[in-house]
């Protein structure tokens, strides 16, 4: 615990400061994306084990991460843009577009982009896990292997077949109750990391404006071309044809 609580080291001279309050809430993101890639994990193992109870028990442990990280938007806002421009310069080149564990997560999820890997990973040890994630099956493809044991066929390239057996499952969700209740699980676990996609915009906006971003990224312009990404777009799709 000492070593845990020396890692919050200001960077501002005269100290800022809101720099504590950024650092601090910075970094509990990451320990927070930690324990959610543990659990990412373990779904992924249980719907390929076809333990449908498991996987939406760490599930629901991973939706109420992602709530606490909404709500953790909030604690950033308290910080004025003047208070954050004290010690903006400091976090040059950083950016949380740079944080290894979100693109995992990502990765995991079912968004998978190689081309993010040029510009992601300080060192070997973190491109590796990423170049792995990028490897391994993701959560999509195990839960697509859990329909395909129960007769549901997902082959992965025929999107047209894949998305007749998701209007079998959605229209028969009684007689597929635990496949219907694991889909909803994932569309949650989707729809939570869009909403805090969208108050993470929301507050960049509020802090820089139209700025460029820390790491060169074109700040909140680039952020709003992101809210439309989504892990199991198939699962919103086929909610146009019930």
């Amino acid at each position: 615990m000492p070593e845990l609580l020396e890692l919050q080291t200001l960077l501002s001279d005269p100290p800022a400061h809101d720099e504590l309050l950024f650092i601090v809430v910075h970094q509990v993101y990451e320990l927070w994306f930690k324990l959610v890639l543990f659990e990412l994990e373990s779904v992924r193992a249980a719907l390929f084990a076809g333990d449908t109870n498991r996987a939406r028990h760490h599930l629901a442990r991973v939706h109420s991460i992602e709530r606490v990280l909404v709500e953790q938007v909030a604690v950033i806002e308290t910080m004025s843009p003047q208070d954050f421009l004290q010690f903006r310069s400091n976090l040059a080149p950083a950016s949380g577009f740079q944080s290894v564990q979100f693109r995992e997560i990502e990765f995991l999820s079912g968004l998978k982009e190689p081309g993010l890997l040029r510009h992601l990973g300080e060192s070997p040890g973190e491109r590796a896990r990423l170049e792995r994630r990028l490897e391994e099956p993701t959560l999509w493809e195990a839960f697509c292997a859990l329909l395909e044991r129960h007769g549901l066929r997902m082959p992965a390239d025929d999107p047209d077949t894949r998305h007749d057996s998701l209007l079998v499952l959605m229209r028969s969700s009684e007689a597929y109750a635990d496949l219907f209740a694991t889909s909803e699980a994932l569309l949650t676990h989707d729809e939570l990391f869009m909403q805090w996609r969208m108050h993470h915009v929301l507050m960049v906006e509020r802090q820089i404006g139209g700025k460029t971003g820390t790491g060169g990224s074109s700040g909140a312009s680039y952020l709003k071309s992101t809210l439309d990404k989504r892990f199991y777009q198939e699962l919103w799709d086929v909610r146009s044809d019930l």
